[in-house]
């Protein structure tokens, strides 16, 4: 399929999705706040592991078994959104990681095209989401600048709130970017009323690049934003459905398509070949009196992957990429979670007690063009734990995690966790 005729079905999809809106809105986000709101979330985490930081070490066993510690802030976002009038919203996210040192990178074309970094931002800063929304009603609106990027439920729902356990669901994370944020335009809304509504969104948005796919996380590291401006020679779309027809029940479905990220490499005349991209996902949530579960599949689809990692081994030691190699043609995930709540049996005003368990396959060498898997990318694991929730928008985690590598054959990894979160919305008028 042609670029131009993808833009074209894009377009009229897009279309398409604008004539079905209705008039008569239900509520929705839009209508929870009056003018203005400013919030946040944030997340502080501390893991003790029984493994090395190298699990390909060149050894047959895996991973060492050396035991170390970690702690720090993986996330702290602060967010607000403002209406003006009764149809235009302006949304904006700021996310600080780690408060580490920042760095931007600059192609210097006039020294061979070398990679050249510049300290220009102190501490890990980045703009999440930054865009201007106009709203026609809660069935259609469109919205263009900084969003993120609608693909699998870790994506969609990716407030630590919204999972079990100290981290984000490793199987999704390790394909695909989190938090996944791009610049483009995106329509939204919900079909039907709300007991049973089918909520879509539908985005054009810069695609992935080529330079940051790598054997070790696929796609993880091949988000737009490492240059102050984003390739966008080959754009990308995206689209998620989620239907709420029953109580309690939200089913999910997304599909990302890029007809060619090696368009959007950072030197393009190096890629002599097209590398379509094409990722899907279904997903499950459930909640009710007792139980909280959620489900996952996910796969991604590279095209010419053996010339791309020809092409990606020899990029320059200077470079931000990994380039380890092969990449994989096919990555998978799968897994589910699921907790018993305990609120029930407690008759204070609130208090959310949540014992959960949770199994997790991702593989980002399930399948390799002309090459041999590596299986210590071949990951099974489970984790059990338990949520703690004192207030509703305030969550105190513990878990335990096993990591079996290569169906056995390397060495396991253990971690215990502890951590604590929280996602509120400080102001509201």
């Amino acid at each position: 399929m042609t670029y131009k005729r993808m833009t074209l079905i894009a377009s009229a999809c897009l279309l398409a999705t604008a004539a079905m809106a209705q008039w008569n809105a239900d509520s929705t986000e839009y209508d929870s706040f009056a003018h203005l709101r400013v919030g946040g979330y944030g997340e502080t985490v501390a893991n003790f592991k029984n493994y090395g930081i190298n699990r390909f070490n060149g050894t047959s066993e895996g991973n060492s078994r050396l035991k170390r510690n970690t702690i720090g802030i993986p996330r702290m976002v602060l967010a607000g959104d403002v209406k003006w009038g009764s149809h235009f919203r302006l949304g904006m996210e700021v996310e600080f990681e780690y408060g580490g040192t920042g760095q931007v990178y600059e192609l210097e074309n006039t020294e061979n095209g070398e990679y050249e970094v510049e300290m220009e931002k102190g501490g890990e800063v980045a703009i999440e989401q930054f865009h201007l929304t106009y709203h026609l009603n809660n069935h259609f609106e469109v919205s263009v600048g900084h969003m993120i990027v609608p693909v699998g439920l870790t994506n969609s729902h990716h407030e630590p709130i919204n999972f079990f356990g100290t981290v984000r669901p490793e199987g999704e994370t390790s394909l695909l970017p989190s938090t996944w944020h791009e610049t483009g335009l995106q329509v939204s809304g919900q079909l039907g009323r709300r007991w049973a509504s089918l909520h879509y969104k539908a985005m054009v948005t810069a695609g992935l690049n080529a330079n940051g796919f790598n054997r070790n996380q696929w796609a993880a590291n091949a988000g737009q934003g490492l240059f102050e401006g984003d390739n966008f020679t080959c754009p990308a779309y995206a689209t998620r459905w989620e239907y709420t027809g029953v109580p309690g029940l939200r089913l999910g479905a997304s599909a990302y398509y890029c007809p060619n990220v090696a368009a959007n490499s950072d030197k393009p005349d190096t890629y002599h070949f097209r590398a379509p991209v094409f990722i899907w996902n279904v997903d499950a949530q459930y909640r009710c009196r007792w139980v909280e579960a959620r489900a996952n599949i996910m796969q991604g689809h590279l095209s010419n992957s053996d010339l791309l990692s020809a092409k990606n081994a020899l990029l320059s030691n200077k470079s931000p990429y990994s380039r380890t190699t092969p990449i994989a043609s096919l990555a998978v995930c799968y897994g589910g979670e699921a907790g018993f709540r305990l609120s029930p049996l407690f008759h204070r005003r609130y208090t959310d007690l949540t014992p959960f368990v949770r199994y997790e396959y991702h593989n980002t060498q399930q399948e390799v063009r002309n090459a041999t898997p590596d299986d210590r990318l071949q990951t099974s694991q489970w984790t059990v734990g338990i949520n703690y929730k004192p207030l509703p928008f305030l969550v105190v985690k513990a878990d335990y995690t096993n990591r079996r590598i290569g169906g056995g054959k390397y060495n396991n990894e253990n971690e215990f966790a502890i951590g604590v979160a929280f996602v509120n919305w400080f102001y509201k008028k």
